[in-house]
């Protein structure tokens, strides 16, 4: 349509389980959301970019607008390259698991040739939080995002970190546990994701009622979810309330070394996990403050996403979308 303006874009979260979709205006306003499984489709990617075109049609139709008012597409996933536009070995995304998918080609062509920008999940919040959220105005923080895994963007002077390969930040994979630690979905042993992601803290959950008979509401559960420890922690389940305990020392110790490579102003915290912060925040600020070199002592905070869940990883992915 000659004349019109693109005024609009669409951001795009892909989560293990779920993408969610959003509509984005000039002023960071989201206009309307739509979500779709990431999970059902097993290694057929070529499945999941199909139904996402779709949905995304659907999302800027469902808000009133036209596809060609939109300028293009940011998308934010695991293991996003923004260099080279694929997701690969993204451990928990099947049909990314083992190989690169030239997602931004793929999706651009579903699209019928809409430009589109890739980058890391985390990245993205990291951006949407500098933009509108708890990081605005920060030039120096790392944002960490505890769902299914645990991924992080680390700004620095206000930029992202993409490192050489576009793969920078994989914090989560960080080493937490050297000796006999568990198997993570990247194939490492050991990493902060297998221990502190959502999936982690449930993990831990059902080692400790498998190795003591002490008594805890969380037994009478079959398949112990991360939100069911919470609800357990809500009710005063004192297994539930050391399990937070145990899960923010470990972030904590692992945010002291965070701190020690880029000295950042704060880490912020986004994600499902992240919604239990009245029973995180104590252990891991007491865990990072005790490991921190004095120079950084009491100088960083950690400080909780200000945005709706899903929108700091939208308008990040969204804010992508206007450079194109």
């Amino acid at each position: 349509m000659e004349g019109l303006q693109k005024q609009f874009v669409v951001g795009v979260d892909i989560g293990g389980q779920t993408s969610k979709i959003g509509l984005v205006d000039a002023r960071g306003d989201v206009l309307f959301q739509n979500v779709i499984r990431t999970d059902i489709y097993g290694e057929d990617a070529d499945a999941y970019i199909k139904d996402l075109a779709e949905a995304i049609k659907a999302c800027v139709e469902q808000g009133g607008k036209q596809l060609e008012e939109v300028r293009g597409v940011g998308v934010g996933a695991p293991n996003g390259n923004y260099y080279t536009g694929e997701i690969a070995f993204a451990p928990n995304i099947v049909w990314a698991a083992n190989h690169a998918v030239p997602f931004s080609k793929l999706l651009s062509e579903a699209l019928d040739g809409m430009p589109v920008s890739l980058t890391n999940d985390a990245n993205a919040a990291a951006v949407g939080e500098m933009a509108y959220g708890a990081a605005r105005g920060m030039k120096n923080f790392i944002m960490i995002t505890l769902g299914t895994g645990v991924g992080s963007g680390i700004v620095i002077d206000g930029k992202v970190v993409y490192g050489s390969d576009g793969f920078a930040g994989e914090l989560g994979h960080t080493c937490v546990e050297r000796k006999n630690g568990r198997p993570c979905g990247c194939g490492k042993t050991g990493c902060l994701e297998a221990y502190c992601s959502a999936m982690g803290i449930a993990r831990t959950a059902r080692e400790w009622l498998e190795a003591t008979d002490e008594p805890s509401s969380l037994r009478d559960l079959d398949n112990i979810s991360s939100k069911d420890i919470f609800d357990a922690a809500k009710a005063g389940d004192a297994m539930a309330l050391r399990l937070f305990e145990y899960t923010g020392t470990i972030l904590g110790r692992s945010f002291a070394d965070f701190v020690a490579f880029s000295a950042p102003e704060a880490i912020v915290l986004f994600g499902g996990l992240a919604r239990a912060k009245e029973f995180l925040y104590e252990p891991m600020k007491r865990a990072m403050e005790d490991n921190l070199l004095k120079i950084w002592k009491g100088k960083v905070q950690i400080v909780f996403s200000q945005l709706k869940e899903s929108d700091a990883a939208i308008l990040g992915a969204s804010a992508l979308a206007w450079e194109l």
